[in-house]
């Protein structure tokens, strides 16, 4: 009886033999290539993962469900969580997968004393609790418990032991290739390495775990046009900086962990060797130019997205050094706000044919530019989620359709939903007015912590 944290977000489970294996990452790249594991999965843990009986995938990022690892795994039954849209349990299937969709907030036996029970949320990704023997992994890879805090305090309280697994870094994972409009780099928030120990105390607190694993973070950049990234990336050195808990244990990120003895023992996985890799390998030519019916897939591709109108009057395709501009249907007014997405031809249009805009985004080979008037937190709410959560994975493309989606996640838990939306909704306008790379955002987010422990 035991558990082991290796890869990326990847924790195998085991009742005599791997019973589990979450988000198996085990090769090749993600992101368009942008991507790779920071650190090789040892042989020992590489073969369990092939052999384990089950898999979990808790969204859809390819850094999580990945497609070259998938071939390798694909004589598995998936796990997947119960999402609107329900767009991983459908692609998986075509392809002649194996799947059994986890019941939202329902324990489900997986051997006789390994059970899981999964929570989803609207921003289209999971959390999955497993109970190993009694000890209690909570497994948030690199979301957030969205309208389902108190829930999951309330399984928390019910065991002795539990195990918070989840995303802590300087904050690479997302866009960050932002850029003035003068052609300039903005350095990104990443670039201050705030210490991460009180970010990891403060969630650890707030959800009242005994131990807490960094987790869903070990990656690094390999394409030559988004090696620059690597600079921020977070080594496993930084995480013990700053926490001071006297009420959680900080155990390193890649463990194996005796649920019997409560013993645990390091993995000590090598860091994957250094290299950069030209972005012509991964089929991408910077020098490229769309054609007229690919900026015509663009069009059709952002105009059926009905919550972009009023936030965005325009979208630009700088590709092979050639401006597209995709023109927003608007709502009687215009916003006086443009995006220009600087962006090989090749990935782009895999991205917009695939429906993975978001890889593009997290890929940070791709320069972003805003124009006019918008929020410190940038792409932040007009864009993202709209695009690549609700739109690509939800399916949600009308206004009739997004008040569908959410109703849908609405009626699973009313009360805390509701709560849960208008504290977001406090939060993105605190986030609006106050930069990430000022103190005073960081000050708000300890205070953040702070209160959503006791309340």
């Amino acid at each position: 009886m035991r558990f082991e944290t290796i890869g990326n977000a990847t924790v195998i489970c085991y009742e005599d033999r791997p019973v589990l294996a979450t988000d198996p990452w085990i090769e090749g790249g993600a992101y368009f290539g942008s991507w790779k594991l920071s650190h090789e999965i040892p042989s020992a843990q590489l073969e369990a993962i092939k052999h384990t009986k089950y898999l979990w995938f808790s969204h859809g990022h390819p850094d999580h469900l990945n497609a070259e690892s998938l071939l390798a795994l694909s004589s598995k039954t998936i796990l997947v969580p119960d999402h609107v849209g329900a767009r991983i349990k459908t692609q998986l299937e075509d392809q002649g997968l194996r799947t059994q969709v986890l019941p939202d907030r329902e324990w489900v036996e997986l051997s006789p004393r390994i059970r899981v029970m999964c929570v989803s949320d609207y921003n289209q990704d999971a959390l999955l609790f497993v109970d190993v023997n009694g000890r209690l992994l909570v497994n948030f890879n690199d979301g957030n418990a969205l309208g389902s805090e108190r829930f999951v305090k309330k399984v928390i309280r019910a065991f002795k032991r539990s195990f918070l697994l989840r995303l802590f870094s300087y904050g690479d994972a997302d866009m960050i290739n932002y850029f003035e409009e003068d052609g300039s780099r903005i350095l990104p928030a990443a670039a201050q390495k705030r210490p991460i120990g009180p970010t990891i105390r403060g969630y650890a607190e707030m959800y009242g775990v005994t131990d807490v694993i960094p987790f869903s973070s070990f990656h690094a950049y390999q394409r030559s046009d988004s090696i620059w990234v690597n600079e921020f990336t977070t080594p496993v050195s930084a995480y013990p900086i700053g926490f001071d808990s006297t009420s959680v244990r900080l155990l390193p990120p890649f463990i194996s962990y005796d649920c019997v003895t409560d013993h645990h023992t390091e993995l000590n996985p090598a860091r994957s060797p250094d290299e950069v890799i030209d972005p012509s390998v991964f089929g991408d030519d910077w020098s490229e130019q769309l054609t007229s019916s690919e900026v015509s897939e663009l069009a059709a591709y952002f105009k059926r997205i009905e919550a972009l109108r009023g936030h965005i009057d325009a979208i630009v395709f700088r590709v092979g050094g050639k401006d597209a501009a995709v023109d927003i249907p608007q709502l009687g007014h215009r916003s006086g706000r443009q995006i220009c997405f600087e962006v090989p031809r090749g990935s782009l249009m895999s991205a917009i044919r695939n429906e993975v805009f978001d890889d593009l985004l997290i890929g940070n080979f791709m320069k972003t530019t805003l124009i006019g008037k918008w929020p410190a937190s940038r792409l932040y709410p007009y864009f993202c989620p709209v695009v690549p959560k609700y739109a690509d994975n939800g399916r949600a493309f009308t206004a009739q359709d997004l008040e569908g989606y959410f109703h849908a996640y609405r009626a699973r838990n009313p009360f805390d939903f509701i709560v849960h939306r208008f504290n977001q909704r406090s939060i993105q306008t605190f986030r609006n007015i106050v930069s990430p790379q000022g103190r005073a955002f960081e000050y708000g987010k300890r205070a953040y912590f702070i209160l959503k422990r006791f309340v």
